[in-house]
């Protein structure tokens, strides 16, 4: 069979096949016989699937230019705004800054959104109409960072009345500077403020005003701090001026936070007084023990100058004293003038010493003398009871021989006179012992440095607590 005739059968099975599958009309009533759904296709249709075609906008959007506030030329529209506080998440010493998780919300009216509505209720939308409206163009003044949350969606709402009322809100952690003042620190307070403003409109555009005043700032009672104590928030509002622009207003968030000090006492004040008192030890220690005492005091001068370091690391680098530098610094002299004390101890000890020496080379050796001729005086005898001590009547001129024979003295003392004088004699010695090994410096050091040092926490903790 050639080519052309096959293709010839081919188109008229085609035409054939496609004949078959239009509808018939029935003879009787002229309607079109439409084929029967199998049974797999008896299930009643989804109305949620059957297109309407495109329904009737309720807010007019695409009517108005909302590129331009609300009655544009007229006098300023008013913006109500109220806080809700979130949560307050950190306060930096170093970056002198804290950061703050808020509920923003905004209220005005465009009578361009108005809509009809026999129920006199509002409508709710998401941030995707928010693109498509005027809202007000509030930011952070004196802010470092901030965004709006996204999880899972932009947190922002937009809920609209039918009088044309509108509540704008959205869920913000901002980062913002705080000014604060450590000539106090760690027994401070500080006040921090975070502060709103219009960019664009001034005060004859747009009117910011805390719409339910104090009660506009609401805060969670959970809110806490590890370092600090949270004693208030409240509000404040005032005009601020640009010179190139003009007037805006301006509200203010303010809060106030009391530092907690018994991290500090253990982490700081502790230590330090401690070191303190630990330098004192050297006092009771025998001046002659030079490693004990000078390796007492190298340690506590140490450990002072590691706490000072420790402290200053964490705090910003201000150019003013604070009141932990002033109480560490006092500390620090306290232990140095310990070590300076046995300094002057150790001088003096060993000058004295020296004299001492040269002293006995130059006293002649009585070595030789007769030993029943000797006598230890106490310098309380005169000279006519000396001679008759010695074996010469009381007013006998004594020769040159005698008088050399009469420097020194030995006297053999009865059985009770002679007892008693010696526990006497070994009790003076003993006592001179005690006092030779004590240097004086040391005894007045046991008292002035214990007293000068309570007097100085007695003054601090009553001028800065």
């Amino acid at each position: 069979m050639p080519y052309f005739t096959r293709l010839i059968l081919f188109l008229f099975c085609l035409m054939v096949l496609g004949d078959s599958r239009r509808p018939r009309r029935k003879r009787w009533t002229g309607q079109l016989e439409m084929p029967k759904p199998s049974n797999s296709y008896k299930k009643n249709l989804d109305v949620t699937k059957i297109g309407t075609g495109k329904p009737q906008q309720l807010l007019r959007v695409d009517d108005h230019d909302f590129s331009m506030r609300p009655a544009f030329g007229g006098p300023a529209i008013p913006v109500g705004v109220d806080v809700q506080v979130e949560s307050l998440d950190s306060i930096s010493e170093v970056d002198m800054d804290f950061t703050m998780t808020l509920y923003l919300r905004h209220y005005w009216k465009d009578e361009r959104l108005a809509f009809p509505s026999t129920s006199n209720k509002s409508m709710t939308f998401d941030g995707r109409l928010v693109k498509k409206i005027w809202v007000p163009d509030v930011f952070f003044v004196h802010s470092k960072r901030s965004f709006i949350h996204d999880t899972t969606t932009d947190n922002i709402m937009l809920r609209v009345f039918p009088d044309g009322h509108v509540l704008y809100s959205m869920r913000i952690t901002v980062t913002a500077m705080c000014n604060m003042d450590f000539s106090h620190f760690p027994l401070d307070s500080q006040t921090c403020s975070l502060e709103l403003e219009s960019y664009a409109y001034t005060d004859e555009d747009l009117m910011l005003y805390w719409k339910n005043g104090d009660e506009s700032l609401k805060t969670d009672e959970k809110i806490s701090l590890s370092q600090f104590l949270i004693q208030k928030f409240h509000t404040t509002s005032r005009l601020a001026f640009y010179s190139s622009t003009g007037w805006y207003n301006r509200l203010y968030i303010n809060f106030t936070l009391h530092r907690h000090i018994f991290f500090f006492l253990l982490q700081t004040y502790f230590p330090a007084t401690l070191m303190v008192m630990l330098s004192w030890v050297s006092f009771w220690i025998d001046h002659k023990a030079v490693p004990a005492r000078v390796s007492l005091g190298i340690t506590t001068v140490l450990t002072m100058s590691t706490i000072i370091t420790g402290v200053n690391a964490s705090m910003p680098r201000v150019s003013y004293i604070k009141a932990v530098d002033i109480y560490l610094w006092v500390s620090f002299v306290f232990v140095f003038l310990s070590v300076l004390e046995y300094a002057a101890v150790n001088y003096l000890t060993t000058s004295q010493e020296w004299k001492e020496r040269k002293l006995r080379e130059k006293v002649p050796c009585m070595c030789g003398m007769p030993h029943s001729r000797t006598m230890m005086l106490d310098g309380s005898c005169s000279e006519s009871e000396a001679n008759s001590l010695a074996g010469y009547p009381r007013n006998h001129i004594l020769t040159e021989e005698e008088r050399q024979d009469k420097i020194v003295v030995h006297l053999a003392l009865g059985s009770e006179s002679s007892s008693s004088r010696k526990k006497g004699l070994l009790k003076g010695q003993m006592g001179l012992r005690l006092f030779q090994n004590t240097h004086a410096i040391d005894k007045y050091s046991r008292l002035i440095f214990p007293a000068s040092y309570i007097f100085f926490n007695l003054i601090y903790w009553s001028v800065f607590s």
